[in-house]
């Protein structure tokens, strides 16, 4: 037996040497390392030799099987590592440097904060997970309010806790501003929300908001017209006209809804403000007495003003985009045209 092994050796070796490339290890494998290869016949046959030749044959036949399968295991990697290696063509042209942009959105908040930076507002920042106290009590949201219908909500399982949710505006931020500041207070709150809607065309279940606050001594329905009439002018079209309609927000009293002649058309009719010339840019209104003192803040002393709008919405009225999912999807022939 010990003969035989080593005849199968010498046999293996000289196979070995022959080994050139990934098709000749293949078949030196199928010679010599498959169940009916040339080292597991060597193994059958063990059983045949003698109980007391037994530990020297299985020995020498051990070290025969490791040292091949060894060598096998040391020629395939390096044939792999060669067939990995793309042949290079050095007659090809150099390509050009790829370079990144800014998302549509990312740049929407980037300059809107730019602009009203400009005008003296500060940025402030809120967590997304608030509760109903921040989210909704102090905004004048009473328990059985029917505005909250108005806002689909997530609300988070605790098992500590039943008020948590997914904000659904930037209005808890506000909340938390006034609370943590005195007057003077002029600053917008960029964020994303949450509301559970259906994901449509014209909606999404996660988007952005662009809030804002001014709160002083003898601030009026005057000083907040004029204020979103000269970020819009600013922002959009210097030379637009605008109009204010009456609306409903329970944290706001008067509230109004804001229109903008149509940029795009110059107020002629396009698609995008459905030939009506006009565009609804924002919802504002003076702050409620009640959120006031509910924050903090005497409405006999001061007065103030908020508003907001979707950023998504902006995007796609200034880029033509017509459908909001578009602007998730990380489609890049959409990302390509936003350099």
């Amino acid at each position: 037996m010990l003969d035989r092994i080593a005849a199968a050796a010498v046999a293996i070796e000289s196979d070995l040497a022959s080994v050139t490339d990934a098709a000749s290890l293949e078949r030196f494998r199928l010679t010599h390392l498959v169940k009916k290869g040339t080292l597991q016949t060597l193994v059958d046959d063990l059983r045949s030799v003698p109980k007391e030749e037994k530990p020297t044959v299985g020995k020498e036949l051990n070290s025969l099987r490791k040292s091949v399968e060894d060598r096998y295991t040391t020629l395939a990697e390096q044939f792999n590592r060669t067939s990995d290696v793309p042949e290079l063509d050095w007659s090809l042209p150099a390509r050009d440097m790829s370079r990144g942009a800014t998302h549509p959105i990312s740049a929407m908040i980037d300059r809107t904060i730019e602009v009203f930076s400009s005008m003296g507002f500060d940025i402030a920042e809120g967590p997304d997970v608030e509760d109903d106290s921040h989210n909704f009590g102090k905004l004048n949201f009473a328990p059985d309010h029917p505005a909250r219908d108005m806002q689909d909500t997530f609300f988070v399982h605790h098992h500590d806790r039943s008020d948590l949710l997914l904000r659904t505006h930037t209005s808890s931020v506000q909340v938390r501003v006034m609370e943590a500041m005195k007057p003077p207070i002029r600053c917008i709150m960029p964020g994303r929300v949450y509301r559970n809607e259906a994901v449509s065309a014209r909606s999404l279940a996660e988007f952005h908001q662009i809030e804002g606050l001014y709160i002083d001594k003898g601030v009026s329905v005057a000083d907040m017209k004029s204020t979103i009439m000269a970020f819009a002018r600013k922002m959009y079209d210097a030379s637009a006209d605008f109009r204010f309609r009456t609306s409903f927000f329970p944290f706001t009293e008067p509230s109004i809804e804001i229109d903008m002649s149509c940029f795009l058309c110059s107020g002629k009719g396009c698609r995008i403000c459905k030939y009506s010339g006009w565009l609804e840019i924002c919802g504002a209104g003076m702050v409620h007495p009640n959120v006031l003192t509910m924050c903090g803040i005497d409405p006999e002393e001061y007065s103030g003003f908020a508003f907001g709008f979707g950023v998504e919405r902006v995007v796609m009225l200034m880029t033509g985009i017509d459908d909001i999912r578009l602007l998730y999807d990380n489609d890049v022939r959409v990302l390509r045209q936003f350099p």
